[in-house]
């Protein structure tokens, strides 16, 4: 597990979710923004399987329509553990 915690933003941004490319590989939960805006949430990566992929926070204004943009992006390697042999 991995923690993902971002500072509060400076602007009138908002960050709204978190989303992963491969939650079969990376499986981002337990998102929330702190009352002083600091967003927080767990990663769990898979132990059996190796690949990669982009964790990606969204981010958008209260008073503006349409669609979040990325705020915040991260790519992760995952590798798995050694078999026993």
């Amino acid at each position: 597990m991995v923690a993902l915690v971002l500072r509060p933003r400076t602007d009138d941004w908002r960050r709204t979710m978190v989303h992963s490319s491969a939650p079969v590989l990376v499986l981002a939960s337990g998102w929330r923004v702190d009352a002083d805006g600091t967003g927080q949430a767990s990663l769990w990566c898979a132990g059996v399987r190796a690949g990669a992929a982009t964790v990606t926070v969204l981010a958008k204004a209260p008073d503006v329509a349409g669609a979040a943009w990325a705020a915040f992006t991260s790519r992760i390697s995952v590798v798995p553990y050694p078999k026993e042999g």
